[in-house]
This record gives C-alpha cells, structure tokens and sequence, in this order.
C-alpha cells in the first residue's frame, strides 16, 4: 500500500469513528460546547464537512470552471481572512443533524474521490502553500483527528462517554506533519526559524519507536506520540505533556508548535 493509500484509509476510519461518536445524539447533544470557544458539536462536525467540500474545489482548481469556484472562496478568504471559516461552520451546523450527516458522508467521499483522480505530481491550491493529494489527505487526517477530541471531550463533559478512544498508530501522520511545520511554528510568531535540525523520538501507541532528525543533533525532543501530536494541534498545554526538551530551541517550539495553516489559537490552559 502506497502513503497515500495508507493516508487516505486513516482518513476514512478516523471520519468513521467520529462519526460513530456523534450519530446517536438527539439535537440537544449536537448543541454540547467544545473546548472551541463559541463552538458545539454541530459547529465542528459542519467545519469539517466545510473543509472537505473546499478540498475537493482545490483538486479542481486546474480546470476553468474550477478555477472560478476555487477562485470565489479565495475571495471571500480576503474580504474576511480571520472570520470566513467560522463562518462557514456557523452557516451549515444550522442544518438538521441528519441532514448535516448526510452531507458530510458525501463530502468525505468527494474529497477521496477527488484526490484520487489528482494526476501524480500535480498540487493543488490551498490557504498556504500548494498541496499535494497526501499531503491534502494528511491535512484533513490532522484535523478530523483533533476535532474528534474536541468531540469526545465535549461528551466526557456531559457524562454521556466516559473516556476518549484508545490512540492508535494512525497518528503517525499527525506526529509527521508537527515535525515538518516546525519552521513554519516559529515564522508564525514571528521568530527566526533554528538553522540546526532537531533530533525527535516518540513513542507510539503500539510501543514503537518513531524518529526525525539526526541521533547527533543537539536538540532534542522525547515522548509519546499521543502527547506530542495534541501538542502540536494545541490540545494539550506544553506543562502537561511528558515530553522532554533538550536545548532552548527545542523548548521554545514546544511553546508554539501548531501543525495548521493560519494564526495561532490560545491553546488550552495548563491543567496544573
């Protein structure tokens, strides 16, 4: 099996669990708040529906009719760039909850289609830099991922779960893409991106060992996997990971990693 078809099978079954988790509630359980200010289950699940139906207009952005779609939600990025994709979150968690489902089953499917069909090679447009189909596909792995902790959290809350799902080795991907935005962190606050490469081993959720980076580098991060890819979708504050810093470099990242295009979020708040 190919990355991508690894990436793309991760992305079906983490869709599939979230959507499992949310399926049975009754319109005062899609209403339950996040930890997303200003955000519910409905919210979520209507941005993740949002982003999967703007991903499959990217893969088509080469084609003329495409490009004016795609063309059409740049233009609504620059009349608001801080509030559009809220926005549209807010616009389709108004659905019903079936039909919401509904439509985001389909859009799940479009976007695996449409990124199937993208020809080897080719990048497609998106908030940041031009994206490959995996690299697409991890993005969106990312973030349904992130946004089901929201969830589950959501429902831990209330009493109707009692803990998150066990983590798996799917996570990898999330765990891949905190290490190579790791530049991309620091010029988002601003700073100076560390010349030297960092030396990264995690543990993963099965017991292996997975590692970035030269075993000679100075800088140094060790832990779980589990703990390092909240981190860097800033689901967990830095004081409550395991994770261990060698060098001052190293220890600012874990500071401001985000592993998601745009501005820095708030983060969550220190549990200690």
């Amino acid at each position: 099996m190919s990355l991508f078809d690894d990436v793309l099978a991760d992305l079906t079954a983490e869709g599939d669990q979230l959507r499992a988790a949310v399926a049975g509630l009754d319109a005062s359980g899609w209403t339950i708040p996040v930890p997303a200010e200003g955000w519910t289950i409905a919210t979520t699940v209507a941005h993740l529906l949002w982003t999967d139906e703007v991903a499959v207009l990217a893969t088509d952005a080469h084609t003329p009719e495409g490009k004016e779609a795609w063309d059409e939600v740049v233009l609504q990025a620059i009349a608001d760039p801080t509030g559009f994709v809220d926005a549209g979150a807010h616009e389709l968690a108004g659905l019903d909850p079936a039909d919401l489902l509904v439509r985001w089953d389909a859009g799940r499917a479009a976007l695996a289609k449409a990124l199937r069909e993208v020809p080897d090679g080719q990048k497609m447009p998106w908030f940041g830099p031009p994206m490959s189909a995996t690299s697409m596909a991890t993005a969106r792995f990312m973030e349904t991922w992130a946004h089901a902790l929201d969830v589950h959290d959501a429902l831990i809350s209330t009493g109707s779960i009692s803990n998150r799902p066990a983590p798996t080795d799917r996570i990898k991907h999330v765990a891949h893409l905190g290490v190579r935005t790791r530049n991309y962190s620091f010029v988002q606050q601003g700073l100076e991106a560390p010349a030297d490469e960092f030396r990264i081993e995690l543990t993963s959720p099965s017991g292996d060992l997975w590692s970035w980076g030269p075993p000679e580098a100075k800088q140094t991060v060790r832990g779980t996997s589990y703990d390092f890819c909240q981190l860097v979708t800033q689901r967990i504050h830095r004081d409550d990971t395991d994770l261990v810093a060698v060098g001052a470099d190293a220890e600012k990242w874990l500071t401001i990693a985000q592993a998601f295009a745009g501005p820095a979020g708030g983060g969550r708040q220190a549990t200690a």
